[in-house]
């Protein structure tokens, strides 16, 4: 598939074989209930008619290949492989019709309304084709090997574009949070919000291990884990996420999970459990919102789904809990989420609050999140935080040392059994009530620990940080870069084929062996340290080694200023061919001065013109050639170190500023304490 000049990477690939492997799963299945129909003495309709069942078109040899085959998936009409002119197979699937409610024609035709082929040559369509068509899904234990394969095609794809992140709740944290929930078979489990389904798969795993009899069986099959998803891709992702982890038929609703006006919602639409990470951040239409009371509404739908999550929880003969993952913003925010957390506090038991540590969601967002555990029932009278640790050593997680499910397991001992400690600790209702209802509260041990300090120390400490910062402030200022004479610039045009050589070194990859690999930041972030991989476990069979000074850029992002230079630290990393590397000619134009050069938006919009169909589908590439044939302005010498100069000095101020950010930020609280405390 790599070889497929349509696709542009996983974010591409991995839909593809998704619903090549849907279809094929639904034909192993439909060959086993017709066996078993047959042995009953029973008759059997099958999902699709010929000739679109895959034993039909796919499983053939030869079969179609080519343009024929291409022609037959795409084409709204086209010869099938018998011969006969007819609806193509993807404009066949999406007008299915269902017999009757549950009928999975309806699943079929809502993953293929949002699908298209992006495979253009048809030859390597036919390769992939019968590679699949060698899963044998009958076999239970090519299901159990596909599974795990397939649970870590989703993370790849996470990781081959950071917007796919909505589609992937990190596993340790969702096991987590469904061990946490524990629920029990004979209880419903509802993710509205499910993405790609890492709730619901982890809920399914967990109630698969209570069924022992035929009995329960059929309970954990038909009545146990539902969800909701309205994005056509992540769709058809939990569809076979699902299929392949054993349910047969997952109820997945293809609607929006907030299209239904609270007041509407009744005991049938209620579940005994829901664990969830809704969307934060996003906006909802106007008919949205008028789901919702007048005084909650609002454009925060994380805080619309919270609505919605209460309101669907069981009221009877057993209340129904809740694990739901939410941001910072929503524990702290007043107004609309100040009026929705006192309804949560006065209706439902609010009784735990864990806090998870930075970069649990890393690199795809930095916010802060939270796990929320309530059940309907009682009102709260106190609620218990619990601050998850990061491992010894850590500063945040990262994609190379990334959230382990090991790391909850001191919370898991504590849950049912609860003292207060470092990472521990206990508010009353009432407390957070006097204050808006603000649930953002601190660990009270981490501030004991933060007043040590004598207010004295703590002024002394602040004064410091501000002086410097004020010192590289004016340094900036009346920096010599401002005071260039327009007139005096020597200028000069570089075609950069005449300053850029390719270089790198391209090593066979050794399958025992770590690999460092990198991606390049976008608008002018430059490289990182993507992930760490062994050798067998990257799909290329080489790898190019950088060296530190090497200019690079992403092909597929270089629209998005995804261009840099390799710091010294990742030194001795590799790359794929995604990512052409050069070294410059420092003596016509510094790689610093170049790096910077690229950093300009009006840059960024000459490489889109240049690598049309970037944003719109067909996502070509930047294609060396184009950059290689870019003509390009620069200064004299003497100017460029000026710039560079300058450059560097505004990043460590702004570096400097970050580290003190922390301090000037506490300062009130630490000046009020001190107050109360007689040291001032």
């Amino acid at each position: 598939m790599r070889k497929d000049k349509g696709l542009s990477g996983d974010i591409d690939r991995i839909p593809i074989l998704t619903w090549l492997m849907f279809l094929k799963f639904l034909d192993d299945v439909e060959v086993l209930r017709e066996q078993e129909a047959v042995l009953a003495g029973s008759s059997y309709r099958q999902l699709f008619d010929p000739p679109y069942r895959w034993r039909d078109w796919a499983a053939k040899s030869p079969g179609m290949t080519g343009d024929e085959l291409l022609a037959f998936v795409n084409n709204d009409e086209a010869v099938g492989p018998t011969g006969n002119r007819g609806a193509g197979l993807f404009a066949y699937l999406r007008a299915l019709e269902s017999s009757a409610p549950g009928d999975p024609r309806d699943v079929v035709a809502t993953v293929f309304r949002g699908l298209t082929n992006r495979m253009t040559n048809g030859y390597l369509l036919k390769d992939v084709i019968d590679l699949i068509n060698e899963i044998h899904f009958e076999s239970s234990v090519e299901i159990h090997t596909l599974s795990h394969l397939y649970e870590s095609l989703l993370k790849e794809m996470r990781d081959a574009a950071g917007d796919a992140g909505e589609f992937y709740t990190p596993r340790p944290l969702v096991r987590f949070v469904v061990a946490a929930l524990n629920p029990q078979l004979g209880e419903t489990v509802l993710d509205p919000a499910c993405g790609t389904g890492g709730f619901l798969v982890e809920a399914f795993r967990h109630l698969e291990r209570q069924a022992s009899t035929v009995e329960d069986q059929e309970t954990l099959q038909t009545r146990s884990v539902y969800g909701g998803e309205p994005k056509p891709l992540p769709y058809l992702l939990v569809q076979m996420n699902l299929l392949l982890h054993g349910l047969d038929s997952p109820n997945i609703d293809p609607g929006n999970s907030l299209r239904f006006p609270l007041r509407e919602l009744g005991d049938d639409d209620r579940v005994d459990v829901i664990a969830t990470n809704p969307p934060f951040g996003g906006e909802e239409e106007a008919g949205i919102l008028a789901n919702f009371p007048p005084d909650k509404q609002t454009a925060e739908t994380a805080l619309l789904f919270l609505q919605l999550i209460m309101r669907r929880l069981r009221r009877r003969p057993k209340p129904g809990r809740a694990g739901v993952v939410v941001p910072d913003g929503i524990l702290a925010g007043d107004g609309v989420a100040a009026r929705i957390k006192e309804e949560l506090l006065e209706d439902y038991n609010l009784h735990t609050i864990v806090r998870l540590p930075e970069g649990v969601f890393s690199p795809y967002t930095t916010i802060p999140t939270n796990v929320l555990f309530f059940e309907y029932g009682r009102a709260t009278t106190d609620i218990w935080y619990y601050e998850i640790q990061l491992p010894e050593g850590y500063k945040r997680y990262t994609k190379t040392k990334p959230l382990a499910f090991e790391e909850f397991g001191a919370c898991l001992a504590w849950w049912d059994d609860r003292t207060e400690s470092e990472c521990a600790w206990r508010v009353s209702r009432e407390d957070v009530a006097t204050d808006s209802f603000n649930l953002d509260v601190r660990n009270p041990s981490r501030a004991v620990e933060d007043f040590s300090v004598s207010a004295f120390e703590r002024r002394a400490a602040l004064q410091g940080a501000l002086h410097t910062l004020r010192g590289r402030s004016e340094r900036l200022t009346k920096n010599d870069a401002w005071e260039i004479d327009p007139e005096c610039i020597h200028w000069r045009q570089l075609v950069l084929r005449d300053v850029l050589t390719p270089n790198g070194q391209t090593e066979e990859l050794d399958p025992e062996r770590s690999y460092g690999l990198l991606g390049v930041g976008l608008e002018g972030r430059g490289p990182f340290l993507r992930e760490t991989k062994l050798g067998q476990e990257i799909a290329a069979t080489s790898l190019t080694r950088v060296s530190s000074g090497s200019f690079l850029y992403s092909r597929l992002f270089a629209w998005r200023g995804a261009f840099g230079l390799v710091p010294t630290e990742l030194d001795g990393t590799y790359v794929s061919g995604e990512f052409p590397t050069y070294a410059v000619d420092e003596g016509q134009v510094l790689a610093e001065y170049l790096r910077l050069y690229f950093t300009r938006p009006a840059v960024w919009r000459e490489v889109e013109r240049k690598s049309q169909g970037t944003t719109k589908g067909s996502r070509n590439r930047f294609k060396e050639k184009f950059l290689r044939e870019m003509v390009v302005s620069v200064p004299d010498l003497k100017t460029q170190k000026k710039v560079v100069s300058f450059a560097r000095e505004t990043s460590a101020t702004a570096r400097d500023a970050d580290a003190y950010a922390g301090q000037v930020t506490e300062a009130p609280r630490h000046l009020m304490a001190a107050l109360y405390r007689g040291e001032l």
